[in-house]
């Protein structure tokens, strides 16, 4: 089926539903009060993580915005411990202290969801430079939004990539909107062309289409290994909630995003397995009553997850001296 295996299929549709039921499930515990600060929901973004994400090796790293959770979940996170850390627990995969926007797995080589606009594009580059300099071969998958490059640190971070010949794959998931501002009102050319005057090579895809993505980022981990510098995908996407939970959705009608979702990227893959005999309803309808098992129990961890106690409050401040 387009190149995928049927074992690679099933684990993308899983990853996908699994996704979309999480993010759903994290939307009704916010109204509930049980998690609060800030929620940017990925649903409808599924096609980006799972396919990108999946080309990876355990040696690389992924390092990403602040709209997270498909990531880290794509990534292998464990379910219970990400929605423990949208509660703010202690069994948290972050201790309770990352919240939704700044998730992080260092063992897994999930180096983090960043709340500031494109403020780790040049961090990745710096693990692109030190993959280089330490001889440790592995890639950066560095994910941000189409918002990302109107900040200084977008140019820079791309210019340094190519100069010093980074492994770095910049994965832009544009999905139409910088908070609620179209994107054709804020850039006259494709964000692509952006990075091809930094002499980058880039790559477009459906972002709404997981093989697709899949296809893009195994070409841009072959090329990154080869030692040929960074690569950068633009994946045309769309968010199908609005920017956060606080978010009204003024600025764009319900029926732009009903016609959307006529291109969603979890129907898609299913009707394609279905066409290849691979999936039947029954067969879809196990993926969906497994999901639902697993965001279940996610919520019951996160539930019996105790609050950090107060005299934790100033760990983690400062790095232990390893000079002794």
């Amino acid at each position: 089926m387009r190149g995928l295996t049927r074992e690679q299929a099933d684990h993308f549709l899983h990853q996908m539903v699994l996704i979309r039921r999480f993010e759903e499930k994290s939307g009704e515990m916010y109204t509930k009060g049980k998690i609060r600060g800030f929620l940017h929901l990925y649903t409808g973004q599924e096609a980006c993580a799972v396919g990108a994400v999946n080309v990876l090796e355990e040696r690389d790293k992924v390092i990403t915005h602040y709209r997270d959770h498909g990531h880290a979940l794509a990534r292998g996170l464990d379910p219970n411990r990400i929605m423990a850390e949208l509660y703010g627990r202690v069994d948290g995969v972050s201790g309770g202290r990352g919240g939704s926007m700044h998730l992080y797995d260092v063992e897994k080589g999930f180096l983090g969801g960043y709340a500031i606009v494109t403020a780790h594009l040049p961090l990745a580059v710096g693990l692109g430079l030190a993959s280089n300099l330490q001889n440790e071969d592995f890639v950066t998958l560095c994910i941000f939004g189409d918002g990302s490059v109107g900040e200084g640190e977008f140019h820079e971070a791309l210019n340094l990539a190519a100069l010093w010949d980074t492994p770095v794959i910049f994965f832009c998931e544009n999905n139409l909107y910088g908070m609620g501002v179209p994107f054709q009102q804020s850039l006259s050319t494709e964000i692509s062309t952006l990075a091809e005057a930094y002499g980058i090579t880039t790559e477009n895809v459906d972002g709404m289409d997981v093989v697709d993505v899949y296809h893009a980022a195994k070409r841009a981990v072959e090329h990154c290994r080869a030692g040929s510098g960074p690569y950068f995908i633009e994946a045309l996407t769309y968010r199908y909630r609005g920017h956060s939970m606080a978010d009204p959705e003024l600025y764009r009608l319900k029926e732009e995003v009903d016609e959307h979702r006529k291109r969603d990227a979890i129907q898609r893959l299913r009707s394609e397995m279905v066409e290849a005999g691979w999936l039947d309803d029954a067969g879809y309808q196990a993926v969906v009553d497994r999901v639902e098992r697993e965001v279940d129990e996610a919520v019951a961890f996160a539930d019996a997850s105790p609050e950090p106690a107060l005299e934790s409050l100033f760990d983690n401040i400062l790095a232990e001296d390893a000079r002794g």
